[in-house]
């Protein structure tokens, strides 16, 4: 491992896994499988509930929007089986998995939103403002 692995692993939790993340992996974790953006998935243990421990360690930047839908599922134990055990397939009417765009110059900015740059559409006359005592 090199030393900024190490720091990055000591200092950050969004950047992959913690050296306690990796520590509570290596003793307790048994990989289940892997999702199409790399992100690993381990289970291992029991959490307060006693359900067996699930979590999830991320390729790259830790953001949970980049779990795809089945795995999501087998997560938070709505599914026994993971996705690949399982061959999941996604339903034809589901979208291709995309990352939450919030906060980046990608996010959906409606028509008149302070964030763009458009003047707000003037009022035409189908609204009437409420007033105290009307």
């Amino acid at each position: 491992m090199s030393m900024k692995t190490f720091f990055t692993q000591f200092f950050t939790w969004w950047n992959g896994q913690t050296l306690g993340t990796r520590f509570h992996t290596w003793r307790h974790g048994r990989p289940v499988g892997e999702d199409e953006f790399g992100n690993l998935y381990y289970e291992g243990g029991v959490d307060t509930e006693g359900r067996t421990r699930r979590w999830v360690i991320y390729k790259d930047y830790a953001e949970a929007s980049m779990i795809p839908p089945g795995w999501h599922g087998w997560m938070h134990h709505r599914v026994d089986t993971p996705p690949k055990d399982d061959n999941y397939q996604p339903r034809e009417w589901q979208k291709p998995h995309l990352p939450n765009l919030t906060g980046t110059s990608f996010a959906y900015r409606p028509k008149g939103s302070v964030a763009t740059h458009e003047q707000r559409p003037r009022v035409t006359g189908d609204y009437d403002a409420w007033t105290p005592g009307n």
